[in-house]
Parts: C-alpha cells; structure tokens; sequence
C-alpha cells in the first residue's frame, strides 16, 4: 500500500459536526497537524470529505 501525508491546513469551525469528527478519526487535532497514512479506500474517503481542509501529498 502506498502512504499518503495530510495536513490540517484551515479551520474547522463553520464546517458541519460530521466533518469534525471525520478530521479526528484521521488524528488531526491541531491546525498544521501531520500524519501519515496507509492510503486505503477507507482513509481516502475520509481525505475526501475533508479535502478543503486539509491538504494532502503521496510519498
């Protein structure tokens, strides 16, 4: 599997409970947070209803 860095870029504050917890489940707590992932569908799905919040590289 291929790794995938995300970073939580802008905040979530406007954004709806959903996509809040979705930032959680991926562990990103902080503005200009950091992780890096397993790119599974499940995790890309999650990048994906988050995307204009944070921003993503593949490694």
């Amino acid at each position: 599997m291929t790794k995938i860095r995300i970073k939580y870029t802008k905040s979530k504050i406007g954004s709806t409970e959903r996509q809040k917890r979705t930032l959680q489940a991926l562990g990103l707590r902080k503005l200009n947070s950091t992780r890096e992932l397993e790119a599974t569908p499940q995790i890309l799905g999650m990048v994906k209803k988050v995307s204009h919040l944070i921003t993503v590289e593949e490694l």
